[in-house]
């Protein structure tokens, strides 16, 4: 039953919990698959009171959770937010102040750019309750332990479901592959155009086809009712990534599981051709050893 692990909050389009034991009650087309979670344990879950405390999303709606206070209206505008997530986004090292500059005024620097960076600091420390922000030459955003960032829990998620795959633990791959998709299928900032966040954006693009593959993957593991799951995983992967053979293995092996065997040939044949097309070779020996297993069992030899 899902009920009791599942709770949101949908004014804020955020779940605070639900297990990889309730993987059959639950399906992407569901409105609460999405908002994020993260991996703790057997269940996925924000221990109210402790993770809820300090969050941060920067993928869709932005928003900056700082112990229990939110933050986001204090900061200066849309420099003060962009200068926040870079350094959110960075927050594993120290930040040099013209590495900021840069950072935040890349396309018309201010004519006294360490001035402009001075006084954006200050404000930004003044919404920050002078707090978190430590250094002065190089500046460091120490968040609490607990501090969820939307971009960091899809990063260590996809790795979660991947490691989860390896070992054909299918209900955790489930459940860590969905956190993930949840933060990566966002855009992240997108109010904003800068080449640092475009980079950040290209992970993320990254980190969504791996967990959609392990998604794929952990629901054709599952069976059953989850099949669907799988197929329309799949084909999304091939369509976001068209030339990422494995979505088509993915979409083969659906296919097949639902006993429609020769539309599993067609998709084949339709990387065949794209491969052939686009980059003159031919599709790896496993696809083509399944091929040949399909075909011949859909002529009965």
């Amino acid at each position: 039953m899902v009920g009791p692990h599942v709770l949101a909050d949908l004014g804020q389009d955020f779940v605070v919990g639900y297990g990889s034991s309730d993987v059959s009650a639950l399906t992407l087309d569901l409105s609460v698959h999405g908002v994020p979670s993260v991996a703790s344990g057997d269940w996925l879950d924000y221990r109210l009171g402790i993770l809820l405390s300090t969050r941060i999303q920067l993928c869709g709606p932005y928003v900056v959770e700082l112990e229990g206070r939110r933050v986001e209206p204090a900061l200066p505008g849309r420099q003060g937010r962009l200068l926040f997530a870079y350094l959110v986004l960075n927050r594993d090292r120290p930040v040099g102040r013209e590495e900021l500059v840069d950072a935040v005024w890349s396309q018309e620097p201010p004519r006294d750019p360490a001035d402009a960076l001075a006084a954006l600091l200050s404000k930004v420390r003044t919404a920050l309750a002078n707090r978190y922000l430590e250094g002065r030459s190089r500046l460091t955003l120490v968040l609490p332990p607990n501090a969820d960032v939307d971009v960091e829990r899809a990063l260590t998620a996809v790795h979660q479901a991947e490691s989860a795959c390896a070992l054909s633990d299918w209900p955790r791959a489930w459940a860590a592959s969905l956190t993930a998709q949840n933060v990566a299928k966002r855009t992240l900032l997108g109010e904003y155009e800068e080449s640092w966040i475009e980079a950040s954006r290209r992970r993320l693009d990254e980190v969504l086809i791996r967990a959609l593959e392990c998604y794929s993957k952990a629901c054709l593991g599952l069976g059953g009712t989850e099949l669907a799951g799988a197929e329309r995983t799949a084909r999304l992967l091939v369509r976001l990534a068209p030339l990422h053979e494995s979505g088509y293995g993915l979409l083969m092996s659906a296919l097949e599981a639902h006993g429609n065997v020769a539309e599993a040939l067609v998709v084949y044949e339709a990387l065949r051709q794209r491969l052939r097309s686009e980059l003159g070779v031919s599709p790896a020996e496993q696809l083509q050893a399944t091929y040949r297993r399909l075909l011949s069992a859909s002529s009965g030899v």
